[in-house]
């Protein structure tokens, strides 16, 4: 199975990244998690994504705030899917990471998830879908995790429904 990379600008965004983390361990993807900087290591950078595809990688997570160049650099020495996950840092709350990670031009695609909440989770079930489609396992698992949401959600409604009728 190939391997994840999830790289974050700064090891403050470990603890927001935890639920990306945790969907990836609980799929059973495997992945390396590191911190490179756009600007201050983009040598590192280069050589880590351009080594990627040998090093057994099939998609790339870049976390990063501000100005949240990291999954652009990524994207622009790649040809793996990049999936970035803005990070809702002060003082814009997030809002100049999701511009900076978006607004990619023509030719150098970056997926962007959602500032904060779910965004980091879904980085990580983004990328078991990409993985998926080459993996029957991990299509399943993917499946199965999908019908434990419904499961869940059902569950919480029969409790609401009979919460009202009591």
């Amino acid at each position: 199975m190939k391997k994840v990379a999830l790289l974050m600008g700064s090891d403050s965004d470990l603890d927001r990244l935890q639920t990306t983390l945790d969907h990836l361990r609980k799929l059973e993807i495997p992945f390396e998690a590191r911190v490179m900087s756009a600007h201050r290591t983009p040598k590192l950078v280069v050589d880590f994504v351009e080594a990627a595809p040998s090093n057994g990688f099939g998609v790339f997570l870049c976390a990063a705030g501000s100005a949240a160049h990291l999954a652009g650099v990524v994207a622009a020495h790649t040809d793996l899917p990049v999936i970035g996950i803005p990070m809702d840092n002060p003082p814009l709350g997030g809002l100049d990471a999701l511009l900076s990670t978006v607004q990619m031009p023509g030719g150098i695609p970056v997926a962007t998830v959602a500032v904060g909440g779910g965004g980091p989770a879904n980085a990580a079930l983004f990328a078991a879908r990409i993985l998926a489609l080459g993996d029957e396992a991990l299509a399943a698992r993917v499946a199965a995790f999908r019908s434990s949401q419904a499961e869940t959600v059902a569950k919480k409604d029969a409790r609401l429904q009979a919460k009202l009728e009591g």
